[in-house]
């Protein structure tokens, strides 16, 4: 099989006559731009603002525009303010160290629980009027504030782009999910048709969904520099730029107030999602619609209110991480419910079977669940594959007996477990700008070979041998005949971005609803055969699709407090994952793998915060992707079914993991768990409260 390769990685692309590009950042994180104060530049070297843009200075379709250059304000500590071109790199730096961002500074705002109506940019209103009555009527009620905080992806290589001239059109190489959103936007900046710029993206490797919006932005900076200079140019981040200023993993804060009968039953659930999204919201609908969605988990209530807001500060824009937003709704509902079962006395997997969602249910936004929902067979499982029922037991005996007496031993091991049940949406955003026609287009050539075009970006080639051995079977050929065409935006059909798990979804369907097309035309019509195959996202599947075709997994998480650190040490982890059909196993364990070591260094690694603005750089120092030198086994298993359709699996651990790891800790200390990441000073301090603190 010949396999599409992207076009290497940035750091190894040397052009002749390159020039190098810095950015010249904002000092302060809110404030009136002055003026900009550099040494005597030679020649050789060129600044460039927000005045030398031919075009539009924003990042094209998006739902909130985010600035390429800043023009007269500035928003965040690090903001791009102007670039400084020339053709060596330290005497750039040099140029860079001594120039000055002069600014009118104002005050910055950096936190979102509390915000006025100039800062929502978007929000999410479900409303029902009788949940007012209910709450009133009945004393069942638990109040609760849960919040999750930022995550970096930590990328192989660090953003970046090249642009160049190729002939009488712009080539732009960078690493990007979304390769036809660089090429709208370079072309917006620089006022050209589309047409006049292509698009190579580069070796993404694990990206995390941070690579959806980000590299447009460094993408429309080289392309800057090189329509200014007439030259190639690179920019490139260095790793404590990417640290302190590309996108996170955005804050949130939740509130949840539930009602309940007396088993348990919810009967209301009000929830208040924030999430901070800084200083713009390229996907801020997408995020509130997500953590609206999110905040009822995967349970059954019949009277649901939800007022959500996504909220500006003056802290670099945010971006998803491994999808938007979901996982951190589930995170605060999951805790909420472990305080319910605890005040119940009752084993939370049996409640968890007793109110899961079930085919016929609908969930918060109304949408209506047709398939089977399998959580009791998930729970059954996951309970076995970690012989749950009877830890659970043991550790609920000796934490209920710990407290109960004066003070809380912490001068030995204590141990808890805990479940999670949840769920995967797939293939489409919700909001914004994912509303094209997105499409393939496959030929079977005279030689019998079979070429496929597509921009869907893969992070690993095991992807492509997938889609090629299903063609192969659909058409009788060797895989070895089948190709995959390079990305290149003037060379393949716009494939959008290619995240929640579309590569799986869509794009496998397409592919084999084109195979067997041209199956059927192949003798009777002359070779080649071309077939096109699109998918348009209707108003209609906008609504409801990415969360009616749903992947569930349940998961278990057992860990230990160290008595001298009070370290939350984790002894294992046991995920059940139904996910369709799995067209890898060896894919799908390596990615749900990795996943969950991402999952688990989010809940329990080291807390990374932005301090009045900005991230110390010396937290880059400390700060690991791995929270252990050697991580926890995962134990993991597929619930085999008949189901013919592929799902998407990678978001699942990010859904699970963080609240069982956080319940299995509270009930090791006897103490609700309500922040993430889960940190030792946390559980001295829950250990020190009064017991009616719950």
């Amino acid at each position: 099989m010949a396999q599409s390769r992207a076009a290497g990685i940035l750091e190894d692309i040397l052009l002749q006559g390159m020039l190098y590009g810095t950015i010249l950042r904002s000092p302060v994180a809110a404030g009136s731009l002055v003026k900009i104060n550099t040494p005597k530049l030679t020649s050789s070297y060129t600044l460039i603002t927000a005045r030398d843009i031919p075009g539009n200075n924003r990042l094209e379709g998006l739902s909130d525009p985010v600035p390429i250059l800043a023009a007269s304000e500035v928003r965040y500590i690090g903001e791009p303010v102007a670039l400084l071109i020339g053709p060596d790199r330290n005497k750039l730096e040099d140029l860079a160290a001594s120039s000055e961002i002069v600014v009118e500074e104002t005050n910055g705002r950096f936190e979102c629980e509390t915000f006025d109506s100039d800062r929502i940019l978007a929000k999410k209103n479900i409303q029902n009027k009788e949940i007012d009555g209910l709450f009133k009527r009945n004393k069942n009620i638990l109040e609760g504030t849960y919040r999750t905080g930022i995550q970096e992806h930590w990328y192989p290589e660090c953003h970046g782009a090249v642009a160049s001239y190729s002939y009488d059109k712009m080539l732009i190489r960078t690493a990007t999910q979304w390769p036809f959103q660089v090429r709208k936007s370079v072309a917006s900046v620089l006022a050209v048709s589309v047409e006049d710029i292509l698009v190579e993206p580069l070796e993404l490797g694990i990206h995390l969904d941070g690579k959806i919006w980000y590299p447009s932005l460094l993408a429309c900076l080289a392309g800057l520099a090189t329509y200014i200079c007439k030259k190639p140019v690179k920019m490139m981040l260095n790793r404590l730029e990417d640290f302190q200023f590309s996108p996170k993993r955005p804050a949130s804060h939740f509130f949840l107030r539930s009602l309940t009968n007396d088993e348990g039953t919810l009967l209301a659930l009000e929830s208040r999602p924030i999430v901070n999204m800084g200083a713009a919201g390229p996907f801020a609908e997408e995020f509130i619609t997500r953590l609206s969605l999110g905040s009822a988990g995967a349970y059954r209530c019949t009277h649901t209110r939800v007022e959500g807001y996504a909220v500006s500060s003056n802290i670099p824009p945010a971006g998803p991480f491994a999808g938007f937003g979901f996982s951190q709704a589930s995170f605060a509902i999951e805790n909420h419910i472990w305080t319910l079962t605890d005040q119940l006395h009752e084993n939370p997997l049996a409640w968890r079977k007793r109110n899961a969602l079930c085919k016929g249910d609908s969930l918060i936004t109304g949408t209506l669940i047709r398939d089977t929902v399998p959580s009791e067979a998930l729970l059954d499982t996951v309970a076995a594959m970690s012989d749950f029922h009877r830890k659970w037991a043991s550790y609920e005996m000796i934490s209920r007996y710990h407290r109960s007496l004066a003070r809380f031993p912490t001068d030995k091991v204590l141990r808890g477990i805990g479940v999670s049940l949840g769920y995967q949406g797939n293939g489409l955003l919700f909001e914004g700008a994912d509303t094209g026609t997105y499409g393939i287009e496959a030929t079977l050539e005279k030689d019998g070979s079979l070429l496929i075009k597509s921009s869907a970006i893969v992070s690993s080639p095991e992807t492509w041998s997938i889609w090629a051995t299903i063609a192969s079977d659909i058409l009788g050929i060797e895989t070895s005949q089948i190709s995959f065409a390079p990305v290149r935006t003037d060379m393949v059909p716009d494939f959008g971005p290619s995240s929640l798990s579309r590569n799986t979804t869509i794009m496998t369907k397409l592919i084999q609803r084109a195979c067997e097309a041209i199956r059927r035309q192949r003798f009777r019509d002359p070779l080649p055969i071309t077939v096109k195959r699109q998918f348009r996202p209707t108003k209609a599947m906008k609504d409801g699709l990415p969360f009616s075709m749903l992947s569930w997994g349940a998961a278990v998480v057992e860990v230990e407090i160290e008595p001298i650190t009070l370290q939350p040490i984790t002894r294992g982890i046991w995920l059940i994952i139904d996910g369709g059909k799995i067209l890898s196993e060896d894919a799908a364990r390596r990615s749900l793998n990795t996943s969950s070591i991402h999952a688990l260094q989010w809940v329990s690694g080291n807390r990374l915060q932005y301090v009045d603005g900005k991230i110390p750089s010396k937290t880059m120092e400390y700060y690991s992707i791995m929270m252990q030198n050697t991580p926890p086994p995962v134990y993991l298993e597929f619930l085999w079914n008949n189901n013919e359709q592929p799902k998407g699996i990678g978001e699942l651990p990010y859904t699970l993991i963080p609240g069982s790891f956080a319940q299995a800790v509270a009930q090791a200390i006897g103490k609700p768990i309500r922040n993430m990441p889960v940190l030792p000073q946390d559980i001295e301090q829950a250990l020190v409260c009064t017991e009616g603190a719950l």
